[in-house]
C-alpha cells in the first residue's frame, strides 16, 4: 500500500520526504522527546538516513514498514514520526511506535495518532494484532495507549539497551475483534 495518507480529526499521516529531515530531527534530536525511547538523541545526519531508509522501505513489495510523517491537518506542520512494522512471521501482526514534538504534548495528539495507526493496521492492512512497547517510566505513553484502546499485557525484562543500561519494556496490544467492538474512549 503506497502512498499512505490517513486523516484523523486533527492529524494527517503521510509518507515521509527528504524535506521532512529538519522537522523529524527536531523530534529525534531532542533529549526531551527521546527520553523514554529506545535510543539516544540522533544527529541530523542520522535522521537523514532514517528518513531515506523509510522512503525506500515504502516502495518495497511486499511492504513491511510504514514510517510516516505526522502532520497537523490545518497547518500542515510536521509534529511527529510514526511507525507500523509488520511482524515477519506471517501472523497478521505489527508493532507500532511514535514520537511527538514536545511542543504538542498534552494536546491529545498521541491518542489520536495511535488510533489512526490502529485504523491503518486493522482496516487497511487487515491485521489481527497490533502491539506497542513503552518505557516503564513513561506514564504519558501509558495514558495514550490506554485511551487508544490497547491493553497492557506485561513486562519484557531487559528489552533494550539504551544510555548504557538495560531497560525493561511494558507491552500493550489491541486485537482487531476487540478494537472494532469497543466504543471510542
Amino acid at each position: 500500500m503506497h502512498p499512505v495518507s490517513r486523516n484523523s480529526e486533527r492529524l494527517l499521516l503521510r509518507e515521509l520526504t527528504l524535506d521532512d529531515v529538519t522537522a523529524v530531527h527536531a523530534i529525534y534530536g531532542s533529549p526531551a522527546a527521546t527520553e523514554h525511547l529506545s535510543f539516544e538523541p540522533r544527529s541530523r545526519e542520522q535522521v537523514g538516513h532514517i528518513v531515506a531508509r523509510s522512503m525506500v522501505s515504502a516502495l518495497a513489495a511486499p511492504r513491511e514498514e510504514y514510517a510516516l510523517a505526522v502532520c497537523e491537518r490545518e497547518a500542515g506542520r510536521l509534529v511527529g514520526y510514526a511507525r507500523l512494522a509488520l511482524d515477519g512471521q506471517g501472523q497478521q501482526a505489527a508493532t507500532i511506535g511514535f514520537a511527538l514534538h514536545p511542543e504538542v504534548w498534552g494536546a491529545g495528539y498521541g491518542t489520536e495518532l495511535v488510533r489512526a495507526l490502529l485504523t491503518l493496521g486493522f482496516e487497511d492492512l487487515r491485521l489481527h494484532r497490533i502491539w506497542a512497547a513503552r518505557s516503564p517510566e513513561n506514564g504519558a505513553s501509558q495514558t495514550v495507549l490506554d485511551r487508544a484502546g490497547l491493553v497492557e499485557e506485561g513486562r519484557i525484562r531487559h528489552h533494550v539497551h539504551v544510555r548504557g543500561a538495560w531497560r525493561d519494556s511494558i507491552v500493550h496490544s489491541a486485537i482487531r475483534d476487540e478494537w472494532t467492538s469497543a466504543p471510542p474512549v
